[in-house]
């Protein structure tokens, strides 16, 4: 079980780095749409791999930090009976959907992406549009980091889970307000 422990903090660590460098990407985006307005409409000025450039990085934000904010508990949950169960209630339905509902779909994505990112990579993908961005792979990319990560954090909550139902204290988490502890 200590193990298991082990590797509850190192995959929250990993999360958690991910997730606080790519919310950097969330200033990003907002600087360079700033840009983009301002050259727009000051000096009529307009380019188009900065106008794809701002819809990346905010891709980029959502796909990457994913797990981050499952690390935070932040994603949408219907707690009609969740929020009155106890630790075990709580243990036994994070690992039911861990299991039988993010692993799997997490599982047919990876799959049916791996086609579209590996062509995208060997095609040398760039935009469709006129001096759009070039590199789309890198794009698409994102979308296998995106399983990963949340693939990865999944088995933390599995192993959260676990380590509740085996009568262990599980690893503290972060929180939308802070460590647990």
């Amino acid at each position: 079980m200590d193990t298991l422990a082990r590797a509850v903090n190192a995959i929250d660590w990993i999360n958690r780095c991910v997730g606080r460098a790519v919310a950097w990407l969330t200033l990003a985006t907002v600087l360079i749409c700033a840009a983009v307005v301002l050259l727009r409409y000051s000096a009529g000025i307009g380019f188009v791999w900065m106008q794809e450039l701002y819809i990346w990085t905010h891709a980029m934000t959502f796909l990457l930090a994913a797990g981050f904010a499952y690390l935070l508990n932040a994603h949408v949950r219907v707690d009609i009976f969740y929020a009155r169960l106890g630790p075990r209630g709580k243990a036994w339905i994070d690992l039911f959907g861990v299991i039988f509902l993010l692993m799997p779909w997490l599982v047919l994505l990876g799959w049916t992406s791996w086609t579209y990112v590996t062509y995208s990579w060997q095609t040398g993908e760039i935009s469709v549009q006129n001096n759009g961005m070039p590199a789309m792979y890198i794009l698409k990319s994102a979308i296998l980091g995106f399983v990963a990560l949340l693939g990865l954090q999944g088995l933390a909550w599995a192993g959260r889970s676990i380590l509740v139902l085996g009568g262990r204290e599980p690893p503290p988490h972060e929180t939308l307000t802070g460590p647990l502890g």
